[in-house]
């Protein structure tokens, strides 16, 4: 294969590994001075030993580093976990600490009202550095941002803690009729990404599950009512919908995503 071909295959490799998982370029960089210094030859010699890697770099050293960014690990608690353990492989699952507090607090609360309903929570921040991109978000960069999943529920009303993407991300729980449409307000403005995750699902699953009015409401009450929130973002038809009154509950603007698939929190 010509030279100029391959460097361009790494390169690209590289980037997407770092915009994926931030450790992950560096990890695939360290994986050709271990297949050349390992001299025993065996199928997917490169892959088992990236994989290898990237486990220690993802499980051990990037929680000790993360400290060093005021930043560690989502705590999860029978309550409060990941809706897609992607997250956690990806490394896209730290915070503040000041966040793990929150969350909590909020889990715990909940478990008060509703032993049925968990936060199942989605993308939150790197490990390291702040300003560093969390793609595709725009504001998931110093720890102090997270993503939580809509509440479902099945045919009987009962919450089923599960998503309807495999990502979590992309399906939509659209406006009815008489609600403000603000996805085609946005659009009409120009802003035509607005429905991007939309194509971020990975594949739609639990086609028979539902929204939960009353579970969301119970999530969302919880969230805006803990120390410690500065705002939420959820789209405007879901907090009419729900008649949700807190201020902290706001509106992303066109120039975001659309928020009728999760729940977007900061923490200050």
């Amino acid at each position: 294969m010509n030279r100029q071909i391959k460097i361009l295959i790494h390169t690209i490799v590289f980037t997407l590994l770092t915009l994926l998982t931030q450790i992950g370029g560096v990890v695939y960089l360290i994986t050709f001075v271990f297949c050349r210094r390992i001299k025993y030859s065996f199928p997917l010699k490169g892959l088992a030993i990236f994989l290898i890697i990237y486990s220690l770099g993802t499980f051990v050293t990037a929680p000790l580093l993360a400290k060093l960014f005021n930043r560690e690990r989502i705590v999860h608690h029978d309550n409060l976990q990941p809706a897609n353990y992607m997250t956690v492989l990806m490394n896209r699952n730290y915070v503040r600490p000041e966040v793990n507090n929150y969350l909590k607090s909020v889990s715990d609360a909940l478990h008060r009202q509703n032993q049925e309903l968990m936060i199942r929570y989605l993308d939150a921040n790197f490990p390291l550095i702040d300003g560093f991109p969390l793609l595709p978000h725009l504001s998931h960069s110093d720890g102090k941002k997270i993503d939580i999943s809509l509440v479902y529920e099945d045919g009987s009303g009962t919450i089923v803690n599960s998503s309807k993407s495999v990502s979590g991300y992309g399906i939509f729980e659209e406006p009815r009729k008489g609600e403000l449409n603000q996805t085609k307000a946005c659009q009409t403005a120009g802003y035509s990404y607005y429905d991007l995750p939309k194509y971020l699902t990975l594949g739609s699953i639990n086609d028979d599950l539902r929204f939960s009015e009353k579970g969301t409401k119970q999530l969302m009450l919880a969230l805006t009512q803990a120390d410690g929130v500065e705002k939420v973002f959820l789209e405007p038809h879901l907090k009419e919908r729900l008649s949700l009154k807190s201020k902290k509950i706001r509106f992303q603007g066109c120039h975001s995503v659309r928020h009728d698939d999760h729940i977007h929190v900061q923490v200050r």
